[in-house]
């Protein structure tokens, strides 16, 4: 069955749009019921809309407090009819009471590899400190930031001559790749938790080939399509 999700977003929604383009190529058995974000200016509004998909602005500085900001959030999300959400680059922590109402079915990219690097400045952290080696990784939400149960994970070269940007760029290359992925192993029902470790269970579906993508590590590997 098609999985209806909700997808937030603060910024540019490129990892949206690269979850648009597997979905309408037929790789993700997903439908996104609607585009939300903090920010009247974000472009994933404007990437919605072209895709003929509900978006709303719903700016926190409207609201009081997080309670209640976190609680018109929950309540336009539940009414897109989703069942799952996806955090595209959304700058602002869940609530404990979203959490739980959608419990083990957010997903969320963080542009580093996480537990390294967790918060807003990953790239810039990760390329401050001289790393060898930077990624991303996809995680399951909980309570705390950058925390939950991690789905992917991609791990690219870190140069030393790299600032902030440099590094982003050659992250958000395999952002595109590992995010849509991890969706269409949750809307097949491939993903269970246990404990802290998730679990992905086989499917009869060929490797993607990487000769074109350059030194990087993923794993669990890609499957073709992503």
């Amino acid at each position: 069955m098609t999985l209806p999700v909700a997808v937030l977003v603060s910024g540019s929604g490129s990892n949206l749009q690269a979850i648009l383009d597997r979905i309408e190529a037929g790789r993700i058995d997903a439908r996104i019921t609607a585009v939300l974000s903090n920010r009247a200016d974000a472009q994933g509004l404007v990437r919605a809309a072209a895709h003929g998909i509900p978006a709303l602005a719903l700016p926190h500085g409207d609201y009081p407090d997080r309670t209640a900001y976190d609680a018109a959030l929950l309540a336009a999300v539940r009414q897109s009819g989703a069942e799952a959400v996806v955090l595209a680059g959304f700058m602002r922590i869940l609530g404990p009471d979203f959490v739980a109402a959608y419990r083990d079915r957010i997903l969320n990219i963080h542009p580093a590899l996480l537990p390294s690097f967790p918060g807003v400045r990953g790239p810039a952290d990760a390329a401050a400190y001289g790393v060898a080696i930077a990624g991303a990784t996809v995680h399951f939400v909980d309570e705390k930031m950058d925390n939950g149960p991690i789905v992917i994970q991609a791990a690219v070269p870190a140069r030393p001559d790299d600032d902030a940007a440099a590094l982003a760029a050659r992250i958000l290359a395999f952002e595109h790749r590992i995010y849509p992925q991890a969706l269409a192993w949750l809307a097949s029902g491939r993903l269970t938790l246990d404990g802290r470790k998730t679990r992905l269970a086989p499917a009869a579906i060929p490797p993607a080939d990487m000769a074109d993508a350059g030194p990087c590590l993923v794993n669990p590997p890609l499957e073709q399509g992503f």
